[in-house]
């Protein structure tokens, strides 16, 4: 369900949208009753697919900055896409947030953001982690590390991504659906350094190990690595940092039992992914909106997701202040641009179907 923060006239257009939405499966019937917002208004048109309560702080601090108030709108990232394409020119969005590199590109190529002219925004975020169109920007990373468990795999075993397709794994691994868009992107970066055959054939070997059918998010899958129902599975750094936070005394066994290492690190790096965004096509507010884009890479906002949600930050400088997050210590990183990852997903797809990796 979304969620929606908005003034009466605000939230009334978005119900009756949503409404006509559903009514029209999402096709031409939200473009009716436009909302009706001069560019010099105090407020922001969010759409965002982060969906963490600690971000309440951030909009928060945003608005204590700047007075603009923040009206938001909360979705699913598929949700979303599909919703400015409804909307089309009529849409109150000015900035839409999404959490994977490969349903960015989707927005790219779609035409759903306009181009940026921020030079803060290309002197902070560098240019692996933003579009090549200067359409859209990341503000926090995350890596796709490896855990296993502790008592019957050996770290040497599994320290780079390729050995997770290797027979010497057979009946260990888990992940999560392969046409997840977290499975999808690190599938793009598999095709652009391994080739588009060299992924396929990895991916079959991946299939050919895994312990079960893929279930679950990242967090299921540390779980079952640490029952001992699979040897070794990927996720993303911050669900292992959540766990490694938490205080409930299951999540410190669950952390007791699995190991983390962080993959290739003797040869391309660890897959990184973002969580970005940008200017809304028809964004009524497009100031407010470049300045909201420009706050998220600033250094107290920067420093926010690393503490809020146990992200890296994804601007020059930024520090973490998460000192669980820095105990995973420095690591390196392929240097495979986020916007080659999207692009590539499509090949990721086609692969995901010929092995069969659901």
């Amino acid at each position: 369900m979304n969620r929606i923060q908005t003034p009466r006239r605000f939230a009334e257009a978005c119900l009756q949208r949503a409404l006509q939405f559903a009514v029209a499966a999402g096709v031409a019937a939200a473009l009716a009753t436009p909302l009706q917002s001069d560019a010099k208004d105090t407020v922001l048109n969010l759409y965002s697919a982060r969906h963490y309560q600690t971000d309440e702080a951030l909009y928060s601090d945003f608005t204590k900055q700047t007075g603009i108030k923040i009206n938001r709108i909360e979705a699913g990232d598929e949700q979303l896409l599909q919703r400015l394409k409804a909307e089309g020119a009529n849409s109150p969005a000015d900035v839409l947030i999404l959490v994977d590199a490969a349903r960015l590109w989707r927005a790219q190529i779609d035409g759903l953001f306009q181009p940026v002219e921020s030079k803060r925004l290309n002197e902070r975020i560098p240019a692996q982690l933003r579009s090549n169109d200067g359409t859209w920007y990341g503000f926090s990373t995350r890596a796709r590390a490896i855990v296993y468990n502790k008592a019957n795999v050996k770290l040497e075993d599994v320290d780079t991504y390729e050995e997770l397709a290797d027979p010497k794994n057979k009946g260990k691994v888990c992940t999560r659906s392969g046409s997840h868009p977290y499975m999808l992107s690190l599938i793009g970066s598999r095709v652009e350094s391994m080739g588009e055959a060299g992924a396929e054939q990895w991916a079959r070997g991946i299939v050919s190990n895994m312990a079960r059918p893929p279930s679950g998010g990242d967090t299921d899958q540390i779980k079952a690595v640490a029952a001992g129902e699979c040897g070794v599975a990927v996720t993303n750094t911050y669900y292992w940092v959540r766990l490694m936070r938490s205080s409930d005394p299951k999540d410190k066994e669950i952390v007791s039992r699995v190991g983390f290492l962080w993959p290739n690190q003797s040869g391309a790096g660890a897959h990184v992914n973002i969580a970005g965004g940008g200017v809304a096509k028809n964004a009524p507010n497009k100031a407010n909106a470049i300045a909201f884009l420009e706050y998220l890479s600033s250094p107290s906002a920067q420093t926010y997701f690393a503490k809020g949600n146990n992200e890296f930050p994804a601007a020059k400088g930024a520090t973490l202040n998460n000192p669980e997050l820095t105990s995973l210590g420095s690591f390196k990183q392929e240097q495979i641009a986020v916007s080659t990852m999207g692009k590539n997903t499509i090949a990721a797809q086609r692969i995901l179907d010929r092995v069969g990796y659901r």
